[in-house]
């Protein structure tokens, strides 16, 4: 009897030496993080100056992605190209339509018109995919394809 007493003490000391090894690998992986000469104030201060700076740097930056953010819709996000002959000849293919649009439709079409003996270029204002001016077949279909794609 007194030895089935001694086995449960040393079992259950067994039980509650590995229980407190667990309990000391958590501890130590807890104070790992720590640095080792103990400074745990220095390194929080530390970690409070890098994260102010990077609120700082963060704020600054605030004010230039509000502007890029408000010019966006402005900028040119569509294009469409169209090559045409525009004289009718074996030379001809070389004049070319050229849509350059912004998200709302605003911008310009470019016509180069490439004859025998001369180049004309014409320009054409856009406001909402809408010009003021006429557009030939030719602009209309490279403003149809900026549009569309």
């Amino acid at each position: 009897m007194i030895e089935q007493v001694a086995l449960g003490v040393a079992g259950l000391a067994l039980v509650l030496a590995v229980l407190q090894a667990v309990r000391v690998s958590q501890l130590q992986r807890r104070l790992a993080v720590l640095p080792e000469d103990g400074g745990i104030f220095e390194a929080l201060r530390r970690f409070d100056a890098d994260l102010a700076a990077n609120e700082e740097a963060v704020a600054a930056l605030r004010p230039v992605v509000q502007s890029l953010h408000e010019r966006l819709p402005g900028a040119v996000c569509h294009t469409g190209v169209v090559a045409f002959d525009a004289t009718g000849d074996l030379a001809g293919g070389l004049s070319r339509s050229i849509a350059l649009l912004s998200e709302r439709g605003d911008g310009l079409v470019m016509t180069v018109l490439s004859l025998r003996s001369e180049n004309i270029f014409y320009v054409k204002m856009l406001r909402g995919g809408r010009a003021a001016e006429a557009l030939s077949p030719e602009e209309q279909q490279a403003v149809a394809r900026a549009l569309s794609g």
